[in-house]
């Protein structure tokens, strides 16, 4: 009787250099497991949540579990190395922070739940404080249809 062929393993996920010294220079520890979110958020094309950040990490063949992606999630963010985007119902998205100092819109569709970074529109634009007042993060995050469920609408 024959047997069917084993499947084949996960292929090893890519180490970029670019993730590790993003890590470094902010003064961390190298695990595979900050490298593989780093690089999972770098090939996001948008902030993706904490299930999806799983997700691609088991597409990559990188073992991990709910606790460890959280904790390296929170040392990304307590690092200033991504940003967390204020989801429905308390469920964040996470992006990697590209620039110092750059910080730009999301829109969250409320059918499909995406988000969509909207780079040409600034939070910090609306602001203004009191005199005395210093902003040091602003997040704005539209709400609505995005193109494709406004086109379903009736």
């Amino acid at each position: 009787m024959p047997t069917s062929p084993a499947p084949a393993p996960a292929p090893a996920p890519v180490l970029t250099p670019a993730a590790r010294e993003l890590i470094v220079s902010h003064g961390g520890r190298i695990t595979r497991i900050r490298v593989a979110v780093v690089e999972a958020l770098l090939g996001g094309e948008q902030p993706l949540n904490h299930d999806e950040i799983a997700a691609t990490l088991t597409a990559a063949g990188v073992a991990h579990d709910r606790v460890t992606l959280y904790r390296a999630l929170d040392w990304l963010l307590e690092h200033g190395l991504a940003r967390r985007i204020a989801g429905e119902e308390r469920a964040g998205r996470f992006e990697i922070v590209r620039a110092q100092g750059h910080q730009h819109a999301h829109f969250h569709c409320a059918h499909c739940g995406q988000v969509i970074c909207l780079e040409d529109l600034s939070p910090t634009t609306a602001a203004a404080l009191p005199a005395g007042f210093q902003l040091e993060r602003a997040e704005l995050v539209l709400h609505g249809a995005c193109a494709a469920c406004g086109k379903k609408q009736p």
